[in-house]
């Protein structure tokens, strides 16, 4: 499907596309998922890791292919649209944009909790205002600015890593892997550590601003993903070799946590400042993502056809990014949304299963066919293995994007 006169100007990248995929997943879910994980797998914590890795793996290979094949914005949205039909594409669309929004505002307001816990809904608005800002002039503009943020995020992940393993709090007895909490327990720990993974697909609902997609998407998506996996894997073992299982899972702050009990209470702040500077790479790209989710539903009017609009200086869709902005702002000034991790992993797993089922009709071949089969039987399993307030909110919440899909094309069909 073409769009005379509003398309996006690709100006991205390998290693662009790369850092924005980075800047999505190296962020602030490191920091956030991993006590409530702890909590949920015990001992089982590495294999949860393991677990959410092999399924963000198989949704990031068939992303990648699907992205390269239909390199426009929106992702998931035009891949449902396109291999499965016009329902399943909408649902993907709705599915990513309700849950990434609220995703927005937990991050904006995790920045204000480490910036100024006492004025955090205050700082949560003006992150997402500066931002939309940043935004607003251009995609290349957000992916310098996502390049520093990465830069800053690695560096404090690699103190922490460092001070961890070099401390003689540090104890392997303390890793040894197993299911304390059952079965269940681990599959949960991997749903919930699946939110810090999700963002490899901002590499994919940019596909219409990256230059050569064939080529630039199915090496970005991996690449990114594998950089990531090797931090979360350092983070990891280095903060449970210091606080163990029990220890990680009740720190309300683990990484801050861990350099204390390391020895080192002067890097506090620094680990501190890096939640904060990775909240707000996560919020730069998730508003990144959403808006171009909006744009490509707009287009087909799923969502006011004003979104649709594309800056004719700047290239972005502006009308999207502002309405996106206005909602996050609001959300963050009012509700405290970060205990949202499992609703919007649960949104994010819906969209995926949506992504390996239209991968599987890529290929009519059964080596082709095993990647997105296993996607998912993973993203379905893992969804409905979250708490069940996030499971039954979940589920709702697309039974009413069903149901406004059905109301609306029985409207236009009169």
């Amino acid at each position: 499907m073409t769009h005379s006169g509003s398309s996006l100007r690709r100006t991205l990248g390998t290693v662009d596309a790369v850092v924005v995929g980075l800047g999505a997943m190296v962020g602030a879910g490191i920091f956030a998922a991993l006590g409530p994980a702890a909590r949920a797998a015990g001992s089982g914590l590495l294999l949860g890791l393991a677990v959410a890795a092999v399924v963000a793996y198989c949704n990031a290979m068939s992303s990648a292919r699907l992205a390269a094949l239909y390199p426009a914005s929106g992702g998931t949205y035009v891949y449902g649209r396109e291999r499965l039909g016009a329902f399943w594409g909408y649902l993907a669309g709705w599915s990513f944009v309700v849950g990434k929004t609220a995703s927005c505002a937990a991050m904006a307001l995790t920045v204000g909790a480490y910036v100024w816990p006492e004025q955090a809904h205050a700082v949560a608005v003006a992150a997402v205002v500066a931002l939309t800002a940043v935004n607003y002039g251009g995609v290349q503009k957000s992916a310098w600015l996502t390049r520093a943020i990465v830069a800053v995020v690695l560096a404090v992940l690699a103190s922490v890593v460092v001070v961890c393993l070099g401390s003689g709090a540090s104890d392997a007895g303390r890793l040894e892997v197993g299911v304390s909490d059952g079965v269940g327990g681990v599959l949960q720990a991997a749903g919930l550590l699946f939110f810090a993974f999700a963002g490899y697909a901002r590499i994919a609902t940019l596909g219409e601003e990256v230059r050569d997609p064939a080529r630039t998407i199915p090496r970005a998506i991996p690449t990114a993903l594998g950089i990531t996996l090797v931090v979360y894997a350092a983070v990891a073992v280095s903060v449970l070799s210091v606080l163990g299982p029990h220890g990680l899972g009740q720190a309300p702050a683990p990484l801050a946590d861990a350099v204390r009990a390391a020895g080192v209470p002067g890097l506090v702040p620094v680990v501190r400042i890096g939640a904060a500077v990775a909240a707000l790479g996560s919020l730069l790209a998730l508003i990144l993502g959403v808006s171009r989710t909006t744009l490509a539903m707009a287009r087909d009017r799923h969502l006011p056809g004003a979104l649709a609009a594309v800056h004719p200086r700047f290239h972005v869709p502006h009308r999207a990014e502002l309405a996106v902005g206005a909602v996050v702002a609001a959300l963050a000034a009012t509700v405290d949304v970060r205990g949202a991790i499992g609703f919007s992993s649960f949104g994010v797993l819906a969209y995926y299963a949506v992504a390996n089922a239209a991968a599987w009709t890529l290929r009519p071949t059964p080596v082709a066919r095993v990647v997105p089969v296993v996607g998912f039987v993973g993203c379905v399993t893992l969804a409905f293995a979250l708490p069940w307030v996030s499971v039954v909110v979940g589920a709702a919440v697309l039974g009413v994007g069903a149901a406004a899909y059905g109301v609306r094309k029985r409207v236009a069909s009169q």
